[in-house]
């Protein structure tokens, strides 16, 4: 299957330029897709287009990952209603040393012929004068037509600076100096960045009287309107120090099931008939959730590890009462307060900790977990009580040696109530 075929069973193409599909037949062909650094990771949202470039390259294709170094000095200001803070070069620059690591999960830079690229538009605009600047690119392109843009006009009632309205100008000649030097006919995107895509390919066509093409795919939303790849927290990020291994999981995780599907098209390399297997099976045990399952460990595994993608699957488990001592000794404090989260957290002091408390008293007194030492001997004797998923009686103490990660101490009541305890 060629790359546009590829692409449109995965409902993966909003819009496209006339003619790229003669162009790509014609053999080996070279697409960049830009990402201006405006934080040291990528998040999920960014992942529609890189994978775009990865069934670009397994398509025999040559994909160029652009770094926006230059661009993300300015902000782009399409589908933003006000202009982003503006960042400076040492921020950048770490930004884009995170991003590249990232990127090696999706893209083979060794391949060969059609290894990936990674370039920093910041590498060829930075000696750029500003004179320089609008002889070589400015005078090529009229106001009126970059007034004409969404991008421009959506922004015109509550102001646009010079600043964002040059934008499309320094994307259109990164797409112009690909084209000179890496031989690069195509420049792919989300459908917000038509109007900056065609931009390039204009200033090609009036600067070189060459051809170049765009390819757009759809702004991935939820099934229920809202925003892809936002939580009440933000981003679901790449960096497991922003967004833990287990969250990530958990966020594919709980999808819709209309959802599912679309996501399995666009975020794994499924087969087609591997897919609809797969939906198949989902359609007759819906409450197995066999989509979310397939989809949440396969870019858990790609974007993390196996070994990470392991743990996420066993902290999951430790909600539902498969979850052991062991288990939960091997998480990190990051995953413990993921796992936990919005469960009941009280403190207490180290040093009371480190001469051993009483069970009956740590469950009372200490952390006021039972109201009465009464009730807490009653479901000791019932056997409902777990410190660290192993069962407590009355007998014993509780110390220091206990603790997961040298701070915290997990109590279950009954089957479903949780407390994290604190050691400050």
């Amino acid at each position: 299957m060629n790359f546009i075929d590829e692409l449109r069973w995965r409902g993966m193409i909003h819009d496209m330029t006339p003619g790229v599909e003669a162009v790509l037949d014609k053999g080996m062909t070279t697409a960049y897709v830009g990402i201006d650094p405006t934080a040291d990771s990528l998040h999920i949202g960014h992942l529609v287009s890189v994978m775009m470039l990865k069934h670009f390259q397994m398509a025999g294709h040559r994909p160029i990952a652009l770094v926006g170094g230059a661009t993300g000095m300015i902000g782009d200001p399409s589908g933003k209603s006000e202009e982003r803070n503006l960042l400076d070069e040492e921020t950048l620059r770490h930004n884009e040393h995170c991003i590249r690591k990232q990127l090696l999960h999706f893209l083979d830079f060794d391949s060969g012929p059609n290894a990936a690229i990674l370039v920093n538009n910041y590498d060829w605009m930075k000696e750029f004068s500003f004179l320089a600047f609008l002889r070589e690119v400015g005078k090529h392109l009229t106001v009126n037509y970059m007034m004409a843009k969404d991008s421009v006009q959506k922004r015109l009632e509550t102001g646009l600076s010079f600043t964002e309205f040059s934008y499309q100008l320094v994307q259109g000649y990164d797409f112009l100096h690909l084209y000179d030097h890496h031989d690069c006919k195509i420049q792919m995107g989300g459908s917000d960045q038509w109007g900056n895509i065609i931009t390039g390919t204009e200033l090609i066509r009036r600067k070189h009287g060459g051809e170049a093409w765009a390819i757009t795919c759809p702004l991935i939303t939820k099934a229920d309107g809202g925003k892809f790849g936002k939580t009440e927290k933000g981003n679901i990020w790449l960096d497991p120090a922003k967004t833990t291994p287990y969250a990530f999981y958990q966020f594919w995780l709980n999808v819709s099931d209309e959802d599912a599907g679309k996501y399995l098209r666009i975020f794994t390399l499924f087969s087609r008939e591997a897919i609809e297997s797969l939906e198949n099976q989902h359609a007759g045990a819906p409450h197995e959730r066999i989509l979310q399952k397939a989809l949440a460990r396969d870019i858990t595994c790609r974007v993390h590890s196996p070994e990470e993608l392991d743990n996420a699957v066993e902290a999951s488990q430790i909600l539902f009462g498969k979850g052991t001592t062991e288990s939960l000794q091997k998480l990190s404090e990051e995953t413990l307060l993921s796992v936990f989260e919005g469960v009941p957290m009280c403190h207490i002091d180290r040093a009371s900790l480190d001469k051993g408390i009483q069970i009956v008293d740590f469950l009372s007194v200490n952390t006021g977990i039972f109201s009465s030492k009464g009730e807490a001997r009653r479901m000791l004797k019932d056997g409902g009580v777990s410190l660290n998923k192993a069962r407590l009686n009355e007998e014993g103490q509780v110390d220091s040696s206990l603790l997961l990660n040298n701070k915290y101490l997990l109590v279950q009541k009954g089957k479903k109530h949780y407390y994290l305890v604190r050691i400050d």
